[in-house]
């Protein structure tokens, strides 16, 4: 069965695809910082893409469309660790193989994947993808003052972990 796009649905399928395609990397860096594993990420954004696309109709102001994809990323994400989808990649093994004695450079992803899960969504979204307070308190559901006082612990606890560095 072929399916005939109006030009209306045509415009829309391209505009919802460069939204995407723009803000791919933003859903991604959302995801995984709460979730484990890249897999378990990119399941979450590939989740999101399709409940947006099947939402984008009733997107009402296409200005606020990357915090609206992140919205639903991360609660792709949430729902993807309540299921207790725990799945462990031999890849993540491999770091363990060499023995705990080995020590590496910390980088900053790696501290700021070290935060506690509120505090690095926070982190990612503030800092890796300049949403505001404002923007990341309608993203999260939370207030405003409780989306600060996260970024401040989260610096003083990243503070702490490159400093062990």
């Amino acid at each position: 069965m072929e399916m005939i796009l109006t030009g209306m649905q045509e415009d829309a399928r391209e505009r919802f695809a460069a939204a995407v395609t723009a803000h791919r990397h933003a859903m991604y860096r959302a995801a995984r910082a709460l979730l484990d594993s890249d897999a378990d990420a990119e399941d979450a954004v590939s989740e999101a893409t399709l409940r947006a696309w099947q939402a984008f109709g009733r997107l009402r102001e296409e200005r606020a469309l990357k915090g609206w994809l992140i919205k639903i990323t991360v609660n792709c994400a949430y729902e993807h660790l309540r299921k207790g989808a725990r799945v462990t990649y031999t890849d993540d093994l491999e770091p363990l193989a060499g023995g705990s004695e080995d020590k590496h450079d910390l980088g900053l992803w790696d501290a700021v994947c070290r935060l506690p899960e509120d505090h690095r969504i926070a982190t990612v979204l503030f800092y890796y993808e300049d949403m505001t307070t404002a923007e990341i308190a309608k993203t999260l559901g939370v207030r405003e003052g409780t989306v600060r006082s996260r970024l401040s612990r989260a610096r003083n606890r990243l503070r702490m972990l490159l400093k062990e560095e």
